[in-house]
C-alpha cells in the first residue's frame, strides 16, 4: 500500500513554488495596499458579473487573493503537501493548466450558483432598485452596513461580496490526487491515516452538505469548492479518455 507524507521543499517543483510565492506575495501586497487606503480585493476579488465592480481578470486573479493569514496558510500547505506530487507526475504545463481550469471552473460555478440563487428567492426588486445595487453595493457593505430591505440586502450580498481564495483549485488538486493515488494514506493532523480515496469522499460530502444548509455567518464559497473538483474531475477524464493522464 502507498502511503504519502508531506516531502521537504529541496522536492518542491517550478510551479508548485511560483505559486506558493505569487500567493504570499498578493498576500502581502493586499495588506501593504489596504494601510495605504487600497482595496485590491475590489478589483482583484470575483464579483457577480452584474456587478459594477465585475471584470473578466477576476476569474484569474481571484486565486491568488486570500482574506486572512489561516485562509493563505491552510490553501497553501494543500498546494504543497498534493501539488508536489502531482506537478513531479504530471510536468509543470500539465499541472499549471490543471490548476487554472480547476480555479476558473470554481469560479464560473460560484457565478452560477449565486444567479440560481437569484433567480429562485423571486425577489420583488425595481429595476432602479438593482441598479442601485449594482453602483452602490459594495461600498455600503465596506462600512459594516446593508439595505434595511430585506430583499436588497440579500441581492447585495450575493452580487458585491467577492470570492477570494485559491481554494477551488486546491479542490481540484485534492480529487486529482485521491483519483491517481486512491489507495495512498495521508495522515490527518500528521496523525491518523486515511486513504486518499474516502478523504476526498469526505471533503467533497462536507463541502456539498455545507452549500446546501447555508449556514449564515461561514463566509465560505462551498459550491465553487465543489466546481472546482467537478472541473477537475472532467479533465482527468478527458486525459484520461485521450491516455495522457500519466
Amino acid at each position: 500500500m502507498q502511503q504519502f507524507r508531506p516531502g521537504g521543499f529541496n522536492m518542491l517543483p517550478p510551479v508548485v513554488k511560483n505559486l506558493l510565492i505569487i500567493n504570499t506575495l498578493f498576500f502581502l501586497a493586499t495588506l501593504a495596499f489596504s494601510r495605504m487606503g487600497i482595496d485590491l480585493t475590489k478589483s482583484l476579488g470575483l464579483f457577480y458579473p452584474a456587478s459594477k465592480q465585475f471584470g473578466i481578470w477576476q476569474l484569474v486573479s481571484y486565486m491568488f487573493m486570500h482574506g486572512g493569514f489561516m485562509h493563505i496558510f491552510f490553501n497553501m500547505f494543500a498546494l504543497w503537501m498534493f501539488g508536489n506530487v502531482l506537478e513531479n507526475v504530471w510536468g509543470p504545463k500539465k499541472f499549471l493548466n490543471f490548476y487554472l481550469i480547476s480555479g476558473i471552473g470554481a469560479g464560473l460555478t460560484q457565478i452560477l450558483v449565486a444567479y440560481i440563487r437569484l433567480k429562485s428567492h423571486h425577489l420583488d426588486l425595481s429595476p432602479d432598485q438593482i441598479k442601485l445595487i449594482y453602483n452602490e453595493g459594495y461600498q455600503i457593505l465596506m462600512t459594516g452596513r446593508n439595505y434595511s430591505d430585506p430583499g436588497m440586502g440579500f441581492y447585495n450580498i450575493i452580487t458585491n461580496v467577492p470570492t477570494i481564495g485559491a481554494s477551488g483549485a486546491i479542490f481540484g488538486i485534492l480529487l486529482a490526487f485521491g483519483m491517481m493515488f486512491p489507495n495512498s494514506l495521508i495522515y490527518v493532523y500528521f496523525a491518523i491515516p486515511i486513504k486518499a480515496k474516502y478523504f476526498v469522499m469526505i471533503y467533497g460530502a462536507i463541502e456539498l452538505f455545507s452549500g446546501i444548509s447555508n449556514r449564515a455567518g461561514d463566509n465560505v464559497a462551498h459550491f465553487a469548492h465543489l466546481g472546482g473538483m467537478v472541473f477537475g474531475y472532467f479533465v482527468i477524464l478527458y486525459w484520461k479518455k485521450k491516455g495522457t493522464l500519466f
